[in-house]
């Protein structure tokens, strides 16, 4: 089980040594400085979001692409999967009150375990746990690890979040601190899952859902820039119906969307 969940045990550790740093650190800091460092990370958060969904579609597109007259529409059909998946995970997660869901765990273990504003923790605990858990490397690097046993993609990552949870923390406080649950289960279940599952999978529904990773990390980065308050954890069932359209379209018409095995 170590083979499958050590890049997840580790990326956890660095997250929680971040917040440890930032805990200490921002209650030095003058509340622009705060300020400042969330733009940085939403505008880094933006970078990254375009990185997974444009040029991530672009890579995929030329990838994948069938010669003749069928490549003509294959970036419009893989666009028409990604806009299908956002809208019927969206809706199927605002059913299931994903969001509300999320922000009332925060709530709990607020009341449970912290102090203070508890708007401001359930804040924390949501952002961070959606800017740990969606993107790139979470897909790419629980397949790999649960797949393959292979941690090296999440290694990278605990780096990077590592470096973010110390300037989140600092910002939002301790609710930052608690996402280490969300990571746990939620990349701890992805590496599992992939480990009893990744045979099954095309590396076609992978690719695509790394670029509706994007689109939510995108919608992150609005939150933090405090420009639109978007309900994120509504849209997170998008990454889930991506590979159920997928298997659909390729029942009734094989080859349509995965042109290579």
């Amino acid at each position: 089980m170590w083979n499958i969940l050590n890049g997840t045990i580790i990326n956890a550790l660095t997250v929680a040594g971040g917040c440890g740093v930032g805990l200490l650190a921002g209650h030095r800091l003058p509340e622009r400085m705060q300020r400042i460092i969330l733009d940085a990370l939403g505008l880094i958060t933006i970078t990254l979001g375009v990185d997974a969904c444009v040029l991530g579609m672009q890579a995929v597109v030329r990838a994948n692409l069938p010669p003749g007259d069928a490549g003509k529409t294959y970036g419009a059909m893989l666009g028409l999967v990604m806009v299908a998946s956002l809208i019927i995970g969206s809706i199927a997660g605002t059913l299931m009150r994903w969001h509300e869901g999320i922000e009332g765990l925060g709530a709990k273990i607020h009341q449970r375990f912290a102090k203070g504003d508890a708007k401001s923790f359930a804040e924390g605990f949501l952002t961070a746990s959606v800017i740990f858990c969606v993107g790139p490397l979470t897909m790419l690097g629980c397949l790999k690890n649960g797949a393959d046993a292979d941690p090296s993609y999440l290694y990278i990552k605990s780096l990077l979040d590592g470096f973010c949870s110390i300037a989140l923390t600092a910002s939002l406080g301790m609710g930052v601190a608690f996402s280490i649950i969300t990571v746990l289960v939620f990349q701890g279940g992805l590496a599992v899952a992939a480990y009893y599952f990744a045979d099954r999978l095309p590396q076609l529904s992978v690719d695509m859902m790394n670029v509706v990773g994007g689109v939510l990390l995108l919608a992150t980065a609005l939150m933090i820039l405090d420009i639109k308050r978007i309900p994120v954890a509504n849209m997170l069932p998008a990454l889930f119906v991506v590979p159920l359209l997928i298997w659909i379209v390729e029942q009734f018409s094989p080859g349509l969307l995965i042109t290579k095995p």
